[in-house]
């Protein structure tokens, strides 16, 4: 199962269940908005996304890691709007028989949502001030 979608509320995670016989790994994954950016203190981050196309390509990411890798579900969870200091901006949950293809999907996953998604955020500064705010790294 796939399920991916776009909030504009906190993100309350996917729910977790012992009913997976034959699923041994469950990996869990939040991304949090850390106090700074480019070494400034920010008061929060703003998701903008392009409308109808955000997430249409997450889907297509994960139909793609479920297709490259054998896990069998796949959860996401990614904040649009104004994300606090602290708060989860991203949840991904992904689940398969064994950690390895799971720590593989998770790792594709992360990285192609932060190349390919139309989401973009911008930094907001203790002054106000807005700038963008880059991932540069995988």
């Amino acid at each position: 199962m796939i399920v991916v979608e776009l909030v504009e509320s906190p993100i309350i995670p996917f729910q977790s269940s012992n009913d997976h016989k034959e699923k041994g790994s469950e990996l869990i994954f939040n991304g949090r908005v850390r106090e700074t950016e480019h070494g400034e203190k920010i008061t929060c981050l703003e998701y903008e996304q392009y409308e109808g196309m955000a997430e249409k390509e997450l889907q297509n990411i994960a139909n793609e890691t479920q297709n490259k890798f054998p896990v069998d579900d796949i959860f996401c969870r990614h904040r649009i709007g104004v994300v606090e200091v602290g708060e989860a901006s991203l949840h991904v949950s992904i689940w398969s028989k064994h950690r390895k293809e799971g720590l593989d999907a998770m790792s594709y996953f992360i990285i192609e949502l932060k190349k390919r998604v139309p989401i973009w955020k911008w930094a907001i500064l203790d002054s106000g001030k807005k700038i963008p705010s880059e991932c540069k790294h995988e």
